[in-house]
C-alpha cells in the first residue's frame, strides 16, 4: 500500500515530468464541479492507493507502462473506473467527475477480486456506517434480516443465524475477516454465532454461491464481518457506544480503537451487553391455555431468553512501504439462555455457556515485478467451546479447534487481464460429549486451489474462476446405536402398549461401533460478465456450478437434538422395513457430492436521482441433503421419573419422546428475485423501497420446510444538518407454501424508526438516538423459526443511546 503525503503530492505537483515516469495527478469533483473530499483512488491490481485532498486533488506514482484501471469510490456517488495508458517518462493531467447515486455502495474486502453491489457479475450486499449501526442487533442473523435476500432464523433473539435465499446451516459460510468463524451456528440452531456486530466496520453479504472464494462450505451464500483488529494504518481514529433497550432491558457498550506510530498500527475494541428475558405482545405460546401455570408465572415475556456477553480485540502490526503484516488475539464470551428446550412434559431452564479465543494473521506485500503484483495472507487459530448447562450440571460440550491459511497471489496486469491464484487450508476437530452429543467426534480437512481473473472489454467486464478441493472427513467412533423407533398410530386400540414404566435412565446399547473415512472432491466454475450498455446503467450475468461435501452432522448424527426438538439420523444410515418393524441401519447408497447450478441475472441504474438494483435467480441443487419427517418416535434418552398412568389428566402418554428426523437427498429448485429501488428526491430527503422472494421445492413436487416468506417495505430517510430521522415498514407475508408436519404461519407488518441527533464535543462527532422497534407492538412469528410457536419477536421497545467518534 503506497500512502501519498501532502509533502509527495506538492513535489509531484511542482516537478517536472521527465522526473516524475508513470505519474497520475488528477482532481475529481461533482457534477456540480465542486472537489470530492476523501475520495479513495485505487490502481486495480497494483495495491497502490491514495485519498483526494481538500480540493479533490490526487497523484498516484510509479505506475507500469501501458494500460492502468483506475478505480475512485466516494460516499454517496456511483464508482467510477478509467483505464489510463501511460507512456515512458510521462506524467498524465485527470479531470474525473463523480455522478450521485442514492444507493450506498461500499466495495468488499475480503475478497481478491473487486466487488460492489452495483459493479460485479455476483451479486453482493455490505452493510456498513451510519446503517451497520442503526440495524446490528444482539446476533448476527437479526443484524441482517433488513438485507434483501436474507432473511433471520430468529432463534428468540439468542442464537440468530442469517439465511440466504432460503439457505442456512452448512450451506451458508460465516467469516471473520475472510477465514471462517470457526463455531457450531451451522450444527444446530440453539449455537450462537462466535460474532460480534458492535464491533465491525462493515459486514459484507455474497448472495448465491460463493465457493469460488470461500470453499463448498459457501455454496449458498457467504456473511463476512470485517473489522480493522490487523491495522493497516496506524491514523488515531474510533468509535464508542453506550445503548439501553426497553423490551428485554439490555444494556450495551462497545468501543474500537486504531492509533499507533509510523511502522507500527495498534488496535483494541471491546463490547459487553447484558439483557433479560425478552417481553411480547401476546402469550409466546401459541396454543396457549391462559390460565395455566407457565403463563401465570412468566407472562407475555419468552422464559430463559435472557444473555450476557464480553469480549476483547487487541491487534497490532508493523507498516512498511509495500504493505504490512500483523497479528490479533480476541477472547469471545457469551452466556445465553435456551428457549424451548424440554424433556417431555418438563420446562427446563437450560443456558450455553461460550467461550472462544482467536488468533488471525494477516498480511499484504505489494510488488513492483513483471509477475507477481500483491501477495496477500491470512491465517487463523481457533479454539472454541461452549457447554449446555441445566441444573448447574453440564450437560452437553461442544469443542471446535480450527487451523486455516489463505494465500492470494495476484499476478502483474497480463494482457489487460487481473487476477491470481488462491491456496486454502483448513483443519477442523469438532467433538460433541454429553447426553445430547447427537454427533460423534470428527475431524474434517480441506486443501483447495483456486483461479480468479477479470478483464475489461470495452464497457464489458468479464470475470472467470475455478477451484478445485480435497475434503476429507473421518471420525474414529461413529455409533449406531439400538433404538426403539416406533410410530403412533393406532394408539387408541393398543394403550396397553403404554402401560409400564419408561426407564430412560438404562445404558444405550450399540449395534455397532465403526470408523468413517470419507474423501471428497469438490470443484467450482464460475463465469459472468458485467455490461454497461448505456451510461448509468448495467447488466449483470452469473453463471456458476458448485459443489459441496456434506457435513460431518448430515452424514454422522444419529441421537436426540434438544434444539430442534427431534432425533437425528445421519444420511450415512437409513430406514429398513422387516415386516411390522422398523429397523435403522447403514446405508447402501453411494454419499454423493451436492452440486448447485446458479445463474443470476441483474439489471442496475448506477446514477441519478433513483438507482436501483433488480435481480432474479435460479439454481437447482442436485443431492441436496435434508431431513424428512419418518413419523417415527425415538426416547430421547433423559431420566424423566416418572410412570405413565394414562387416568392423569393432561399428562402426555408420548413425554420423552422425540420425532424421528432423517438425511436424506434430493433435486431441489429454489428461485427467486430481490429488488431494491431508491430515490433521492430532495437533497435532505430519500425513500428506499425493496423486496424478496424465494420458492424452494423438490423438483419432483412438495415444499422445503422453514422458507422465509415474500416480503417488502419501505424506509423513509431525512437527513438535515445535524438532524436523520429513518422510518422503516416491512410487511411479511403469509407462508402457506409448507413441508409436511409444518404449520401455515400468518403474515405481519413491522414498524421501526430512528432518529438521531449529532453534535461535536471535546474534538468528537457526538450522536444522541433515540430508535423503536416494532411500534405497533404487533404479533409476529417467524416462520424459519425452530421456536416460532413459542418464541415470537419482541414487542414494542424503545432505545436509547449515545455514540461518539474521534
Amino acid at each position: 500500500m503506497h500512502r501519498i503525503t501532502k509533502v509527495a503530492a506538492l513535489i509531484g505537483a511542482l516537478l517536472p515530468a521527465s522526473v516524475m515516469a508513470q505519474t497520475i495527478e488528477g482532481v475529481v469533483t461533482n457534477d456540480k464541479g465542486n472537489a470530492v473530499v476523501g475520495a479513495n483512488v485505487e490502481v486495480e491490481g497494483a495495491g497502490i492507493t491514495t485519498k483526494t485532498d481538500a480540493q479533490g486533488r490526487f497523484v498516484l506514482q510509479n505506475l507500469s507502462v501501458g494500460v492502468n484501471e483506475i478505480h475512485i469510490s466516494a460516499k454517496g456517488f456511483a464508482h467510477l473506473h478509467q483505464d489510463i495508458t501511460l507512456s515512458d517518462n510521462a506524467t498524465q493531467q485527470l479531470a474525473l467527475t463523480l455522478i450521485r447515486s442514492p444507493i450506498e455502495v461500499i466495495d468488499v474486502v475480503a475478497t481478491p477480486v473487486h466487488m460492489s453491489v452495483m459493479e460485479s457479475a455476483a451479486p453482493v450486499s455490505v452493510l456498513g456506517g451510519d446503517t451497520l449501526r442503526r440495524q446490528q442487533a444482539a446476533s448476527l442473523g437479526d443484524s441482517l434480516e433488513k438485507v434483501a435476500g436474507v432473511h433471520t432464523n430468529f432463534h428468540a433473539k439468542v442464537a440468530s443465524t442469517p439465511i440466504i435465499r432460503g439457505l442456512s446451516g452448512p450451506r451458508v459460510l460465516i467469516a471473520q475477516n475472510g477465514l471462517d468463524s470457526s463455531d457450531v451456528s451451522r450444527v444446530g440452531p440453539d449455537h450462537s454465532v462466535a460474532s460480534e456486530a458492535s464491533t465491525a466496520q462493515q459486514i459484507e453479504v455474497l448472495r448465491g454461491p460463493a465457493t469460488l472464494f470461500y470453499g463448498s462450505g459457501a455454496i449458498g451464500g457467504v456473511v463476512n464481518v470485517v473489522d480493522q483488529r490487523v491495522p493497516t494504518d496506524s491514523s488515531t481514529r474510533g468509535e464508542w457506544l453506550l445503548e439501553a433497550n426497553s423490551a428485554d432491558d439490555q444494556k450495551l457498550a462497545s468501543f474500537n480503537a486504531t492509533t499507533g506510530t509510523e511502522s507500527f498500527g495498534l488496535y483494541l475494541d471491546g463490547y459487553w451487553r447484558e439483557s433479560n428475558d425478552y417481553e411480547t405482545p401476546v402469550a409466546p405460546e401459541l396454543e396457549h391455555d391462559e390460565h395455566d401455570e407457565h403463563h401465570e408465572e412468566h407472562g407475555n415475556v419468552v422464559a430463559n431468553s435472557g444473555e450476557e456477553s464480553n469480549g476483547f480485540t487487541l491487534g497490532t502490526s508493523y507498516l512498511f512501504e509495500q504493505g504490512y503484516i500483523g497479528v490479533a488475539v480476541e477472547q469471545f464470551n457469551r452466556e445465553y439462555g435456551i428457549p424451548g428446550h424440554s424433556h417431555g412434559d418438563e420446562e427446563v431452564d437450560v443456558f450455553a455457556d461460550l467461550e472462544q479465543t482467536r488468533v488471525q494473521l494477516q498480511g499484504e506485500y505489494n510488488l513492483d515485478g513483471d509477475w507477481i503484483s500483491q501477495v496477500q495472507l491470512r491465517a487463523g487459530y481457533t479454539d472454541y467451546e461452549h457447554a449446555e448447562i441445566e441444573e448447574n450440571v453440564t450437560g452437553t460440550t461442544f469443542e471446535n479447534e480450527t487451523q486455516e491459511l489463505r494465500l492470494d497471489v495476484m499476478h502483474a496486469s497480463f494482457g489487460e487481464w487481473n487476477g491470481g491464484i488462491s491456496f486454502h487450508y483448513k483443519n477442523s476437530e469438532v467433538a460433541a460429549q454429553g447426553s445430547e452429543a447427537f454427533t460423534p467426534p470428527s475431524e474434517s480437512e480441506t486443501l483447495a486451489l483456486a483461479v480468479m481473473e477479470e478483464r475489461h472489454f470495452g464497457n464489458v467486464l468479464v470475470q472467470l474462476g475455478a477451484r478445485v478441493e480435497r475434503v476429507t472427513l473421518t471420525a474414529d467412533n461413529v455409533l449406531l446405536p439400538e433404538i426403539e423407533a416406533h410410530g403412533h398410530e393406532d394408539e387408541h386400540d393398543h394403550e396397553d402398549e403404554h402401560d409400564h414404566e419408561h426407564d430412560h435412565g438404562d445404558e444405550v446399547s450399540y449395534i455397532r461401533v465403526f470408523e468413517a473415512d470419507h474423501e471428497f472432491t469438490p470443484v467450482s466454475l464460475s463465469a459472468g460478465l458485467v455490461w454497461d450498455f448505456t451510461p448509468g446503467y448495467n447488466l449483470g450475468l452469473s453463471v456458476s456450478r458448485s459443489e459441496r461435501a456434506p457435513s460431518a452432522s448430515e452424514l454422522l448424527s444419529f441421537g436426540p437434538h434438544i434444539g430442534t426438538q427431534s432425533y437425528e439420523v445421519g444420511a450415512l444410515f437409513a430406514l429398513h422395513q422387516d415386516g411390522d418393524e422398523t429397523h435403522i441401519e447403514l446405508t447402501e447408497d453411494v454419499i454423493d457430492l451436492e452440486t448447485a447450478n446458479n445463474i443470476d441475472l441483474t439489471l442496475r441504474k448506477t446514477q441519478g436521482e433513483v438507482g436501483f438494483v433488480l435481480n432474479a435467480f435460479y439454481n437447482r441443487v442436485d443431492n441436496y441433503y435434508y431431513q424428512i419427517n419418518t413419523g417415527l418416535f425415538a426416547e430421547d434418552g433423559h431420566d424423566h421419573d416418572h410412570e405413565h398412568d394414562h387416568g392423569d389428566e393432561g399428562h402426555d402418554e408420548h413425554s420423552g419422546e422425540l420425532p424421528v428426523y432423517i438425511f436424506q437427498t434430493d433435486d431441489v429448485i429454489l428461485h427467486g428475485f430481490e429488488a431494491q429501488v431508491a430515490w433521492q428526491a430532495t437533497d435532505t430527503f430519500k425513500a428506499t423501497f425493496f423486496s424478496d422472494y424465494v420458492r424452494a421445492r423438490l423438483e419432483d413436487g412438495g415444499d422445503l420446510p422453514r422458507t422465509p416468506p415474500l416480503r417488502f417495505g419501505a424506509q423513509f430517510s431525512y437527513e438535515h444538518q445535524n438532524i436523520s430521522a429513518h422510518l422503516d415498514v416491512t410487511r411479511y407475508q403469509e407462508q402457506d407454501r409448507i413441508a409436511d408436519e409444518e404449520t401455515v404461519t400468518d403474515g405481519y407488518t413491522l414498524v421501526d424508526a430512528n432518529i438521531t441527533y449529532t453534535l461535536s464535543a471535546m474534538g468528537q462527532d457526538i450522536d444522541l438516538y433515540l430508535k423503536g422497534t416494532n411500534l405497533t407492538d404487533t404479533e409476529a412469528r417467524v416462520h424459519s423459526s425452530f421456536l416460532k410457536d413459542i418464541a415470537p419477536r419482541p414487542g414494542r421497545s424503545i432505545a436509547v443511546g449515545i455514540r461518539g467518534y474521534f
